[in-house]
């Protein structure tokens, strides 16, 4: 079955990469993976590029390096959207559970885009009948309604992807038509190999991420 797979990039990262060293992750090899009898003709990847942040200044050229490793798979297409980061001024916590009301100034970084950038090419793929599966990896509820609209609108088989220790959104899951959970195993076996070539030359995998 022709089948297109739709990654939150941001959402992925943070449900089982982050404090994990499977970062260096080729979403392509793991959807193979785990839907062997499906012919997976796109992967789209949803993300934002990170600014320098002072505690860790060289995250935008590991990303850099990470988008450049994605655009050696065919395959893959990448869609940006934009982070957002601004002051805002929240409660304390602790003096919230103590019954009381402490504003406290913080930097706040909103991803913005992606979830709408997803949902569009989810429906615009569909109407124009590039897929008989579509297969989301991602667990925002913010996508439920997009993918009911796959389902009764154009007929299409919606399967979610997820890691094992995930617990699936109770918006997102009964409009699947399948749930594959994977675990750390599967992305040991996805990751892109520590050096690539492509048109510019040889560069590797970084050393701290």
């Amino acid at each position: 079955m022709q089948t297109r797979v739709y990654v939150d990039g941001y959402n992925l990262y943070y449900s089982c990469l982050k404090q994990s060293p499977y970062k260096w992750l080729n979403p392509f090899a793991l959807a193979e993976q785990q839907l062997p009898r499906n012919a997976i003709d796109r992967v789209r990847y949803f993300t934002a590029r990170v600014s320098a942040r002072p505690h860790d200044p060289g995250q935008p050229q590991r990303q850099e390096t990470y988008f450049r490793a994605l655009a050696t798979v065919p395959q893959i297409d990448l869609h940006f959207g934009h982070f957002l980061t601004h002051e805002v001024t929240m409660p304390d916590a602790s003096a919230w559970q103590a019954g009381q009301f402490r504003p406290v100034r913080v930097m706040k970084t909103e991803e913005k885009g992606s979830d709408v950038n997803l949902a569009s090419h989810l429906l615009m793929d569909a109407f124009d009948d590039l897929y008989d599966v579509a297969v989301v990896i991602s667990n925002d509820s913010d996508l439920a309604e997009p993918m009911r609209l796959v389902k009764q609108r154009f007929g299409k088989t919606l399967g979610l992807l997820t890691h094992r220790s995930t617990r699936v959104s109770g918006k997102l899951k009964p409009l699947a038509d399948f749930v594959r959970s994977f675990h750390s195993g599967a992305l040991t076996r996805a990751q892109f190999p520590a050096t690539l070539t492509d048109s510019t030359g040889v560069f590797h995998k970084p050393q701290r991420w």
